[in-house]
């Protein structure tokens, strides 16, 4: 009975990034409380102004989200990165204009890379030295 327990994987210290739509002080402190709650919470820090609930502790990234959840905001893991990340920040996908400042969308770069790759490539192809029906201008 005692040896159950030895199998059980301890969780890792992580930092949960949330976004969670937040208006008030009565919003925020219900918020932290909640999230404070939660078993395994080292700190909850709030910045109203980006929306933006940074969570420090031994949790799991779903619980802390479904928990955030409950307080009837509406919460998703937070999406952004910052600008100079990304290769292509103001691509239909990456850009948001709700996103706090010097942020974008959080999105896959082969997402932006091949949709930019097929815009661009007529363009590219058709001044080209190597093509036989390129411009007689240039």
């Amino acid at each position: 009975m005692g040896s159950s327990h030895k199998h059980k994987k301890k969780k890792q210290l992580q930092t949960v990034e949330l976004k969670v739509r937040m208006d008030c002080d009565g919003c925020e402190l219900k918020v932290k409380k909640a999230l404070s709650s939660l078993s395994g919470v080292k700190s909850v820090e709030i910045n109203r102004k980006q929306q933006k609930v940074t969570v420090s502790g031994y949790v799991e990234a779903s619980k802390v989200l479904k928990k955030a959840k409950s307080t009837g905001k509406r919460a998703e893991i937070w999406p952004y990165v910052p600008y100079s990340l990304v290769s292509h920040p103001y691509a239909a996908q990456a850009y948001d204009k709700k996103a706090p400042p010097g942020y974008v969308r959080k999105v896959e770069s082969t997402a932006i890379t091949a949709s930019v790759t097929a815009y661009e490539d007529p363009y590219i192809t058709m001044f080209s030295d190597d093509n036989p029906n390129a411009c007689s201008i240039m």
